[in-house]
């Protein structure tokens, strides 16, 4: 098929929204603090198992205050079925302790400030922001989403700066929070790391790495 670089990303969203029309942030949260400790403790695990922890969590420890003033060994506890236990645990610590003494318990809905925040890097921040605040100031980079775009031809990079940055200019604006849903959806029941389903795939007649 031979269409612009503009229609081919318009046709490449049309296609995916039709396929995957559920794709959403499968983290379960009540609030941008809780999706920020949910995405700090989701990297390197899924988020099914984050999902299993996060409720006990924030049982007991219900605000940025209460875990603030945690005793991190009971954090790490809770957390550690996660993976890497004591780095989340001292992430969410440290972030909590920000928020609620710096933020008065409220998450900055803005890049910089999130950033600042211990264990946040843009990934978690872009996270945050579009699906706790509905503000599109990046794409969230996962390694589903490095994956399929490198396989789509939409970067030649696998650094997630990189990738995220050939993402935006080429996305329009209004689909930046709904490109990383739909790309996570697709690289989890098709185009899978080891296996890809070609055969079975919506994008297969727009897709160099097609087999």
């Amino acid at each position: 098929m031979n269409l612009t670089p503009e229609a081919r990303i318009h046709e490449i969203l049309r296609r995916l929204e039709a396929a995957h029309p559920d794709a959403h942030c499968e983290l379960t949260h009540d609030d941008p603090w809780q999706l920020l400790v949910a995405t700090i403790l989701s990297a390197q695990c899924t988020d099914e198992r984050v999902n299993k922890v996060t409720p006990v969590l924030f049982e007991r420890f219900p605000t940025p205050r209460a875990m603030a003033d945690a005793d991190r060994a009971e954090i790490e506890a809770i957390v550690r079925p996660t993976g890497f236990y004591r780095n989340k645990a001292r992430f969410i610590h440290e972030a909590s302790q920000r928020i609620a003494y710096d933020y008065h318990g409220k998450i900055p809905p803005d890049m910089q400030h999130l950033l600042k925040l211990p264990g946040v890097a843009r990934k978690t921040a872009n996270v945050v922001l579009g699906v706790g605040f509905n503000i599109a100031d990046g794409v969230v980079v996962d390694t589903h989403v490095k994956r399929i775009a490198k396989r789509l031809g939409l970067t030649r990079h696998t650094d997630p700066k990189k990738v995220e940055r050939d993402l935006m200019a080429l996305v329009p604006r209004s689909h930046w929070i709904a490109i990383s849903h739909l790309l996570i959806f697709h690289g989890r029941r098709i185009c899978k790391a080891r296996k890809p389903a070609c055969q079975h795939c919506p994008l297969a007649d727009l897709c160099p790495s097609a087999m």
